[in-house]
């Protein structure tokens, strides 16, 4: 039976041996642990990523379907390229295993001849020559948001990382297979920090301490570091070096385009593992002339061009495999109209078309419109895509010296956009409220009251107190033009409503000290003094001392 799963990242397995049903892989500690060979609906059932929904989600709160939208942002519908990548990756990995098989004489001789480079410092291992490779590897060049890397993050996700041998066939085998690593390359360009993290990443998934001892250093360099690359690669048998994001790599700061060629011909040819390059059209640059060739030499398994989608039978599949998560109250259908314009907005690049249906829907639902349309994709785009549509419109152009100025797309900003739509979910919710309040007749111009209140719950006004005063505005000044307007003099009304209430309460103030003042001792005995009285004559005149004889008769 065939047990194909998926591996999280980082996972470790112990080896488990499968016969195999081709004769070169058989006797092969290295590939016969590795997962069978897969077939196409084995691969797309594991790899295909459809987001949990429920219908009964339509009917949740606005700001519940809001989350519910993000799941979109996992959905993955693979078609035929990540199946033709997934059938090189595992030709790739057990090809790379075939001159590297650790029961054999030539593994230790490897071995013992990548660390006299090492000992002699030879970058190119011409004092010890490696037993003949059959390492290839392949490249991966196409526009950003096509899908490549999450591609090749499924794809890779089918194997384990880490496989640990203890015995083969009742022979001890204490070793630890690395199936696969993935590098992103480094921003400040260079080689050496390629080196760098290449080391740090054994580190991290082998617990060992590699990087201080063969990566640390102000004399570390690069052609120092490969023959040290190389010896753990084979020690840990590692099966395919994954390479994304090369278009990073400076050709200046790397010291020339010839000095990066020979790097990456260097590590398909010299380390003797399979090499996998993935980058944007700005790296066909870089790949061009003697590295191609080199490759061609070395029995590569043919390189990927990634071209954006057409409007064809696979567009179709993406399009109505997705369609079918909507959280909007209302179910819009998938026209042929809607259909054109998502594929006009987002010129067949998946990333923008995922993200184009996710922002539609958060705006239908931050508007209260509730429903997707043709009318709302295109205002989304043209409000939120400004960055990415001078390439959209040379990609429409189809004029290739356009399109070739524009290798990377400009990422685009959906946590600004889902926080201000946010915002208005959360206002409409208030307004909901609002609608359950006692009802104040609104003025003929429903949209600009409605609006205009809105503006004051934002500034934390009551409801209430908010429709009172945009009516008793539009009832005393008539039409406004626009919504600022009636939001300006409705503050205003506040601020002086609430500056006459502060007023009044200040004279209230000054009255009760005033009165209080009247019946001060200190100022009743002044007043005697002036008109020469004594303090007793001046405080019973005033009636706070009584005449003792008048009070005894008073209570008798």
């Amino acid at each position: 039976m065939n047990n194909a799963k998926v591996y999280s990242e980082g996972s470790v397995i112990k080896a488990v041996y499968r016969d195999q049903i081709l004769s070169e892989y058989s006797n092969n500690p290295l590939i016969e642990a590795l997962p069978p060979i897969m077939s196409f609906e084995q691969v797309e059932s594991l790899i295909h990523s459809y987001p949990q929904f429920n219908e009964s989600e339509r009917n949740l709160d606005a700001e519940y379907r809001y989350h519910c939208i993000q799941r979109l942002f996992h959905y993955f519908q693979p078609w035929d390229i990540h199946f033709e990548i997934e059938r090189k990756i595992s030709r790739t990995i057990r090809q790379g295993y075939l001159s590297r098989n650790p029961i054999k004489p030539d593994y230790a001789a490897d071995l013992q001849g990548i660390y006299q480079s090492i000992k002699y410092k030879d970058a190119g291992f011409d004092r010890a020559p490696l037993s003949y490779s059959k390492a290839s590897g392949f490249t991966i060049i196409g526009f950003s948001g096509v899908g490549k890397t999450t591609s090749i993050d499924k794809i890779l996700s089918l194997y384990p990382q880490v496989i640990v041998h203890d015995q083969y066939k009742g022979t001890a085998l204490n070793h630890n297979q690395l199936v696969w690593m993935k590098l992103d390359c480094p921003f400040d360009g260079s080689i050496k920090g390629l080196c760098s993290n290449f080391f740090m990443e054994f580190d991290r998934l082998l617990g060992d301490n590699t990087y201080s001892k063969f990566a640390s250093g102000r004399n570390t360099t690069t052609d120092v570091m490969i023959p040290r690359m190389a010896l753990l690669a084979r020690r840990q048998n590692l099966g395919i070096l994954v390479i994304d994001e090369i278009q990073h790599l400076s050709v200046a700061k790397s010291g020339g385009s010839e000095k990066m060629l020979n790097f990456f011909t260097t590590l398909v040819n010299k380390l003797g593992i399979p090499v996998v390059l993935i980058g944007t059209t700005k790296a066909l640059g870089v790949l061009q002339g003697e590295f191609r060739q080199a490759r061609r030499g070395s029995g590569q398994q043919g390189d990927v061009i990634w071209e954006r989608i057409d409007k064809n039978q696979k567009w179709d599949l993406l399009i109505h495999g997705m369609w079918n998560f909507q959280w909007t109250k209302q179910v819009a259908a998938l026209t042929d109209e809607i259909n054109g314009v998502l594929f006009e907005e987002s010129q067949g690049i998946v990333d923008i078309a995922v993200k184009l249906y996710a922002m539609s829907q958060i705006h239908a639902i931050a508007t209260r419109k509730e429903i997707i349309t043709a009318d709302i994709i295109r205002k989304v785009a043209k409000q939120n895509l400004k960055l990415v549509r001078p390439m959209l419109l040379a990609l429409k152009s189809g004029n290739i010296k356009e399109i070739n100025k524009y290798g990377d797309i400009s990422p685009i900003d959906i946590d600004a956009f889902c926080g201000e739509q946010l915002k208005s979910i959360t206002l409409n919710s208030k307004i909901e409220n609002m609608q359950q309040s006692p009802k104040i007749d609104k003025p003929d111009n429903t949209e600009l009251f409605e609006e205009a209140v809105i503006q004051l719950v934002a500034y934390d006004i009551k409801i209430d107190e908010a429709k009172s005063v945009v009516k008793k505005v539009l009832e005393t000044n008539g039409d406004f033009p626009d919504v600022a307007r009636i939001v300006k003099e409705a503050l205003k009304d506040i601020l002086r409503k609430e500056l006459s209430t502060d007023n009044e309460s200040k004279k209230v103030v000054r009255l009760n000290k005033a009165q209080k003042d009247k019946n001060d001792l200190r100022d009743i005995v002044d007043k005697g003094r002036k008109l020469r009285k004594s303090a007793y004559d001046a405080l019973k005149e005033a009636g706070v001392i009584k005449c003792p004889v008048e009070e005894f008769i008073a209570l008798g």
